[in-house]
């Protein structure tokens, strides 16, 4: 059987994987709800869970850390000071260092040698050669929130709108600034060797996309490009996570080097991502997490993950699962996506397979 990180690669390049790559993400606010009883579904599905013990978390004295823990206000090393509204759901910004844009001159960014929330540079080697040792894909992560949403951050939602609406002349040596500072980190990466350079920022609402496609391409595909350019030219994948609708910009992104995009299902619409973009690059499909996966019944959870196997895979690859569980799932919801995941991961092999 070939690797965890072989069949990625051939998946990602549409070159025949044996199966569709799936990663779970179980929030922690989910294991604070479910607790023992998430355990009890997990252990019923090893396929995705080969290494799970049971017991792992002592959920009653589990630190959430910085960002995640309700109520508690903490400061980043931009600058930035947080709030979380649960424990185990980031929180928001409350507190921007940049309202005033004449701050912008004295304003110290932080070391890129340290990278933000995964520690050292050594750390992260030490990381990304363990993984692939142990057959896994080699990826870096760069910062969530690395270039659109650290604006927002820095200047405050509302003032960084308005920066793109009035086309600020001063917005784009702000973008010139954090680009500067994410190549440090993408060639650090790069460096150390990666499979894939992972970047991600949410980029859409429920409804559209938070800028018009015409600003998304004058502000934000440029600096996309300036930094996935060198991953291209060392033959490393470039994925980009972004929740929201962003079907209208997800042609820009391949456009700017994106490799594997990261479209939410139902706010994009099945047949919308199938239309638009089957084929033209590695759908990495972000999973329901609001009506099916935590209302539905079992049969429409199954049927809902079919359809998209169907519509949006193909026995040559380009089609992979993230599953992000949030409350108010309950378990015998958890398990049934995990059940329809595990019978349709290798759905398009079996039928080569069954001829």
């Amino acid at each position: 059987m070939i690797t965890e990180r072989e069949n990625y690669i051939r998946n990602a390049t549409f070159n025949y994987p044996e199966w569709i790559p799936i990663r779970i993400a179980i929030s922690d606010a989910t294991w604070d709800q479910l607790r023992e009883d998430l355990e009890s579904v997990i252990i019923r599905h090893p396929v995705l869970f080969p290494d799970f013990n049971k017991g792992w978390r002592d959920y009653d004295n589990y630190k959430f850390g910085p960002r995640y823990t309700k109520g508690v206000a903490s400061t980043d090393e931009w600058g930035c000071t947080w709030v979380a509204s649960a424990n185990g759901i980031l929180g928001v910004v409350k507190k921007s260092p940049l309202t005033d844009w004449k701050d912008l001159q004295d304003y110290q960014f932080p070391d890129a040698s340290v990278q933000e929330d995964c520690g050292h540079w050594d750390e992260e080697r030490k990381r990304i050669e363990n993984d692939r040792s142990c057959g896994e894909p080699a990826i870096g992560f760069g910062i969530h929130g690395f270039l659109f949403m650290r604006i927002q951050y820095l200047r405050g939602f509302e003032n960084a709108m308005m920066d793109f609406a009035i086309k600020d002349p001063r917005l784009q040596g702000l973008i010139d600034k954090l680009v500067e500072h994410n190549m440090v980190i993408v060639n650090n990466y790069l460096n150390i060797g990666v499979d894939v350079m992972n970047f991600g920022e949410d980029l859409g609402t429920q409804t559209s996309t938070l800028l018009s496609p015409a600003d998304f391409r004058h502000w934000i595909a440029p600096a996309y490009h300036k930094l996935m350019e060198p991953c291209k030219k060392r033959g490393v994948l470039v994925s980009l996570h972004s929740d929201g609708k962003i079907l209208d910009i997800l042609e820009d992104q391949i456009e700017a080097g994106v490799d594997i995009v990261n479209p939410q299902d139902l706010c994009n619409g099945i047949d919308n991502l199938a239309k638009r973009i089957k084929g033209k690059a590695c759908i990495q499909l972000d999973i329901d997490r609001q009506s099916v996966i935590p209302f539905g019944t079992r049969k429409e959870i199954h049927e809902l993950i079919e359809e998209e196997v169907r519509k949006l895979g193909s026995p040559e690859g380009g089609l992979e699962f993230v599953a992000g569980i949030y409350p108010p799932t309950p378990p015998e919801n958890i398990d049934a996506l995990f059940e329809a995941l595990e019978k349709y991961r290798t759905y398009w092999w079996d039928q080569v397979n069954n001829i």
